[in-house]
Parts: structure tokens; C-alpha cells; sequence
């Protein structure tokens, strides 16, 4: 009895708890905890050079990196040199070769990068001093060859030609220059005339300004002794002598007096770069930073934002389209970018400045609120499963001058924001009415209707202002069949091209980093064959041979439609446009447009299945210089297909495209034929 008497008193305390207990509600947060974060070893060597040194055993393996404190400098017109001298580091030493200084770092089973403001290596803990010695090497005494700065220098031009050709890379180097200004170190972009500038002495004088051991940070992560890593650091870096510490700094840059839009014109493109930005005045470490990463987290900082759920989820004008808050100790930026179908570029600029605008008006609620803060504390705790997070967080504290708990206590000052702060922190950043709203894309569909958001500017790619853009009108006399005609003896005349029996072309086709083999092979009448390969292995044939058609790609045959029948005879004749009228073609001149820079006219061609498509011809010269066709793509909306017909060279008479480009919005296929013949007496039995 006693024990029944027992049991029951135990049960009091909880049935007494259960009748207090509101379930209808949520318990209420408790209080956010201090995190406790290992310290780093810390020592500062006789030079000025600090070292940290984070050890975890978790894995017997050591990484040591090498930090350079500066926010940038005016490169002027030598722009581009630090990154060079970044990459030529490790282009040799002294004493070894590039190859015999890669050998030796395989050999170690190792890791070494170099940048414009850093060196790292990594490497198994038996191998690491070894290792680290060669970091010191590279750092200490490098080659800088100049052979190995042409190398650099070639890549880097290549780099910059690509990137005249990518959209986004126009965007992120417009917008940078736009935002800062060109004298300020983050508005600077490299242009081949500053590549070609740069001398192996520019690159010298670059590290002896700003490679100081007493402006440089040695963070050691891994399997290694406090003490060990101490010898290496002295051993390797201890008789480097400290210097002057140079450090510039620069006017802020100044707000635009109200918003405009940037429109850098590229007629190629099939969607809008939208980059809505402006600088911000957040310092790493102030008051601002957590409520304002809330607040950029919770409108744009990922999928779950609210630019992700309007410009994607409920309007489908995009992929997706997200934001950034960045601080820092010169000028902080915000940004909040989608690319999007052309004729919803000012619909999707509305939206964004919609949504920027909500967020300074009006406070977030609580369970967005609440699900975010959520989020960024998960965010920073699995952070603190990585010991490099804990070397980065004192190389932060060190750099910014931050309190020594400004992590430890990151939890509770995030706990701490509420929806007054998130408002608060927006309206001290952002501005709608003073912002650059920059648009890459095709102006000619896009401009109308975006002055509502205030003037309207046009710029290079280099983001120099230039004049509008002028349209281009075709001549109103000109007629489909006289353009045919005009096409025809452009391309060589009507008996060269009846001349032509076979024709075979050979060259290689750039993808997405690939290179593959391209061949087609035209035999008269009405037979083509053309194959892209790898290694020798078909990835793609399409063939009509003897009335009979294929496509297979990877393997898998493609239903065979009128429309595709149609793709395929066209491809079969040396100059389509000799066949339109014949075949029942539908030609309509609908007006012209700039390609590359030069007038074009606009032919819309309708085939007789309904499949309608636009030819551009040069207005002077009347060769094909690009084609273009839409079509409506399950959940993409409609999408535009353009190849553009480059380089001609006469083959036999007749004028070829010895290049083309396919641009298929998220990809472009780059074609380059070497080995271009005519009437080489090729049989339709050839054709395999």
C-alpha cells in the first residue's frame, strides 16, 4: 500500500503540470545561448606575421593558408595585374621549373593554391612540412618568368573574349562599375587593352607593395601541434623582413541623385539580366549586419525568399531570382537580380522593386520572421562542425578589429532582432529611389515602357555611356523574292551553286568546356549527313538519306514530325532560300535589326507544316548572318533559339560560314570548321 501511496505522489507534480499547460499555444522560445568556440592558438612571429592554429585529429591531415590584409587598390590602367600576379606565383620558383614545382607537389600528394591575396596548401600530416616548405618557396622566391606571363596573359585575353559574349559576365562588370565608379578598386575591370599593358614588372612591383609578412595572416587547420606549426611558421617565414604597410583608401562612392536604368544592348540575347543595386553603408561587425542579413535572407536570400516565391513561383518569369547584403570595411553592396524572358523584363523589374519596397514598409511577420532566424542560427551551429570556421572566424575578428566574442555571442544578438530591427536595418541600407537598375539584354524588345522607372541610359559592354541604339529599317521596296535573289548571288550565283555536287565540312564544336568533333556532308540531290562525336562515339546524328530521315541523340531515335522533315531537307540543299518559293514557303520581310553591330533584314519564313522562323541577312552583303525560331517549352515559357553565321570563305564559288554559333539561352554551342571541301566526288553511299 505504501508503494501505491508512492507512485501517486510521483504523479501529482505532472498531473498538476498538465492542467496549467496552454497546448493551443507554442511554449515560448527560451534564451538564446552563448556559443562556446574553440580559441585558436595564437602567436605573432618577430616579423609582424600573425599565425592561428585550429588543431582537429579528426583526420590526419593539415591545411595552412596564407591571407593578405588589404581591401583592394587602384590599379588604374594596369587593371588586371594582381590577379596575374596571383596566377604566376605558382608558375615556378627559383630554383624549379612549373613542372618540376607541380611534380614535387603531386609527389607530396598535396594541394598548393596562389591568388592576388592568398596561398594555400594541404597535404597529409607526414607530408606536410615538406610541403610548406614549398609554399614558402613560392611565396619567397618565385620564378616570375615572363614566358609564364604571356601564358597567363593569353588565357586571361581568352577569358575577357568570352566573356564579350556572356550576359552575365556583362552584368556583374557593368553593375560593379556603375555601382563604385571606375576610380574605385571594386568598380576597375580588366579589358584587353589593361592586360596587354601589364609588364613582368608591374607584377614585382605589386608583391613588394603588398606581400608583407606584418600585412599577412598564416592560419593553420588540422592534425598538427600548437608548437610544430609555430617552428614551421618561423622556419618558413621568419626571415621574411616586414615592410611598410600600404593600405589606400578611397572617396565613397556617392549615391545616383535618383534611379535610372542602365540598358547595355546585346540583340543576341533570348532573356534580360535584371540587377537591381546600390553600395550600403555596413561595415563588417556594426549594428546593422545581423538584422540586415534577416532582412536580405528573407527577401531574396535563397528559395524559401520572397523574390524566389513572386518572379518564379507565382509569375514564371524565371529560373529564379535571389539578393545579396554584403559588408565590408570600404563600401558594402546590395544587389537583387533574375534573368528573365524578354517580354517580362519590366514586369519583372516592377516586381522586384515591389518586393524591396514591401520590406521597407511594412514589418516582416512572425512566423517568417521566426522560420528565418530559425534557419540562420541552424545555418551557423552545423558551421561549427568545420574547424576551418573556427580559424575564419578569428581571421575575421583579427581583419575587422571585432570583439573577441562577436561569434560567441552571434546567437544571442540574432535571437535578439525583431521586426522593428529587420525594418529598421532596411531603411538604413536601401533607397528605391536612388538605385541602379541595370539591364542586359536585347533593347530593341525590351526598352519600351522601363522610363516609368526613371531616365533610361544605354552603355557598352565596358560600361562606358554611349548614344540609344538606332534602329535599323529594312527598305521598303525590297520584296522576299528580290531578297532571294540577292541572297542567291551573295552566296555565288546560281550556276556556282548548281555546280556543287557534294559538300563536306569538318571542324570542332565548343560546349560547356567540351570539345567535339563536327561533321556534315551534303551529297546532291536532297542527302545530308551531320554528326557531332566524342572520342569517336556518336552524341548526336541527324540524317535525311534517300528520302529516308533520322535523328538519334545519345543513342535514342527522335520521333520523326513534319516539322523535323522539313529542318532536315533544308539542311540538305547548299542555299535553302533557292527552295522556298518552289516548296510553298511563306516569306514576309518584317523589318531589320543590328547584328554584331551591323544592319540586318529580318525574312520571316513560315514552312508549310506552320513552323514559322526569322533568316537575317547582312544589308550590304546579303550572306545569311543569323537565324532565329520560338518555341513554348513546358514551364520555361516561350524560348528562342538563335545561331549566328560567321567568317565566310569561299569554297569552290560559293561563300560558306566557316563559324556558327548555336545560343540557346542557358547554352551555346561554338562550331569552327578547319577542313571546308567541295565536289570531292562523294557517293550517296558514303553517307554512313
Amino acid at each position: 500500500m505504501k508503494k501505491q501511496i508512492y507512485i501517486a505522489l510521483l504523479l501529482l507534480p505532472i498531473v498538476s503540470m498538465a492542467q496549467t499547460i496552454d497546448r493551443s499555444k507554442a511554449p515560448a522560445p527560451g534564451k538564446a545561448p552563448l556559443i562556446q568556440i574553440g580559441n585558436p592558438v595564437k602567436f605573432t612571429l618577430a616579423n609582424g606575421m600573425q599565425v592561428f592554429v585550429v588543431k582537429n585529429t579528426k583526420l590526419p591531415r593539415v591545411t595552412a593558408s596564407l591571407a593578405f590584409d588589404y581591401d583592394g587598390f587602384a590599379e588604374g590602367d594596369k587593371a588586371g595585374v594582381a590577379e596575374m600576379a596571383g596566377q604566376l606565383l605558382k608558375r615556378g620558383t627559383t630554383t624549379k621549373s612549373k613542372a618540376q614545382l607541380d611534380e614535387a607537389v603531386e609527389f607530396l600528394g598535396g594541394t598548393m593554391s596562389t591568388s592576388s591575396q592568398s596561398a594555400a596548401v594541404s597535404a597529409l600530416k607526414s607530408n606536410f612540412p615538406a610541403l610548406m616548405s614549398l609554399m614558402a618557396e613560392v611565396v619567397l622566391q618565385p620564378a616570375l618568368a615572363n614566358d609564364e606571363l604571356e601564358k597567363i596573359r593569353k588565357q586571361t585575353l581568352s577569358g575577357i573574349e568570352s566573356s564579350k559574349d556572356d550576359a552575365d559576365a556583362i552584368s556583374g562588370n557593368v553593375v560593379k562599375k556603375l555601382v563604385y565608379g571606375a576610380s574605385h578598386p571594386y568598380g576597375e575591370m580588366m579589358t584587353t587593352k589593361t592586360v596587354n599593358s601589364i609588364t613582368i614588372n608591374d607584377v614585382k612591383s605589386f608583391l613588394s607593395t603588398y606581400w608583407k609578412p606584418n600585412m599577412a595572416y598564416l592560419v593553420f587547420v588540422g592534425d598538427i601541434e600548437p608548437a610544430v606549426a609555430k617552428d614551421l611558421a618561423e622556419k618558413s617565414f621568419g626571415s621574411w623582413a616586414k615592410g611598410t604597410a600600404t593600405k589606400q583608401n578611397f572617396v565613397k562612392p556617392a549615391l545616383p541623385n535618383q534611379t535610372y536604368v542602365a540598358i547595355i544592348d546585346r540583340p543576341a540575347s533570348v532573356q534580360s539580366v535584371v540587377t537591381i543595386a546600390t553600395t550600403v553603408d555596413l561595415l563588417p561587425g556594426s549594428s546593422n549586419v545581423i538584422a540586415g542579413s534577416v532582412m536580405n535572407n528573407i527577401l531574396g536570400g535563397g528559395f524559401s525568399g520572397r523574390l524566389f516565391a513572386n518572379l518564379r513561383e507565382k509569375h514564371a518569369f524565371t529560373y529564379g531570382a535571389y539578393s545579396n547584403l554584403n559588408p565590408s570595411r570600404q563600401v558594402g553592396i546590395f544587389e537583387a537580380s533574375a534573368s528573365v524572358r524578354n517580354e517580362k523584363t519590366d514586369s519583372s523589374v516592377q516586381e522586384l522593386l515591389r518586393e524591396i519596397n514591401i520590406i521597407l514598409n511594412e514589418k516582416v511577420g512572425d512566423a517568417e520572421l521566426s522560420r528565418m532566424k530559425n534557419y540562420l542560427s541552424g545555418g551557423f551551429a552545423r558551421s561549427l562542425e568545420n574547424p576551418a570556421t573556427i580559424a575564419g572566424f578569428a581571421l575575421k575578428i583579427a581583419q575587422n578589429n571585432l570583439p573577441a566574442d562577436y561569434y560567441q555571442k552571434y546567437l544571442t544578438n540574432l535571437a535578439a532582432v525583431d521586426a522593428q530591427k529587420v525594418q529598421d536595418a532596411g531603411k538604413a541600407l536601401l533607397n528605391t529611389s536612388k538605385m541602379h537598375i541595370v539591364i542586359v539584354g536585347n533593347a530593341k524588345q525590351i526598352a519600351k515602357g522601363l522610363d516609368k522607372y526613371g531616365p533610361v541610359k544605354y552603355f557598352d559592354i565596358e560600361g562606358n555611356e554611349i548614344a540609344a541604339p538606332t534602329e535599323a529599317k529594312a527598305d521598303a521596296s525590297l520584296t522576299p523574292a528580290v531578297l532571294i535573289q540577292k541572297v542567291v548571288a551573295a552566296a555565288g550565283g546560281k550556276e556556282a551553286i548548281t555546280a556543287i555536287k557534294d559538300l563536306q565540312l569538318k571542324g570542332t564544336a565548343s560546349v560547356m568546356g567540351q570539345s567535339l568533333d563536327v561533321k556534315q556532308t551534303i551529297i546532291m540531290p536532297g542527302n545530308a549527313v551531320s554528326v557531332m562525336s566524342m572520342g569517336g562515339m556518336a552524341i548526336m546524328k541527324q540524317s535525311v538519306v534517300n528520302g529516308k530521315y533520322s535523328v538519334n541523340q545519345q543513342g535514342m531515335e527522335a520521333p520523326i514530325t513534319d516539322e523535323l522533315k522539313e529542318g532536315l531537307d533544308e539542311a540538305a540543299v547548299i542555299i535553302p532560300e533557292q527552295t522556298y518559293l518552289a516548296k510553298g514557303y511563306k516569306l514576309k520581310i518584317v523589318g531589320a535589326e543590328k547584328v554584331d553591330g551591323k544592319d540586318a533584314i529580318d525574312m520571316e519564313v513560315t514552312t508549310p507544316s506552320g513552323k514559322v522562323s526569322h533568316r537575317f541577312y547582312d544589308a550590304t552583303s546579303f550572306l545569311l548572318v543569323k537565324t532565329a525560331v520560338s518555341q513554348e517549352v513546358p514551364g520555361q515559357g516561350t524560348v528562342t533559339q538563335q545561331q549566328y553565321y560567321k567568317a565566310y570563305k569561299l569554297v569552290n564559288g560559293i561563300q560558306i560560314a566557316s563559324e556558327e554559333v548555336m545560343d540557346m539561352g542557358q547554352m551555346k554551342i561554338n562550331i569552327k570548321y578547319t577542313d571546308m571541301k567541295a565536289n570531292q566526288g562523294l557517293k550517296v553511299t558514303d553517307l554512313k
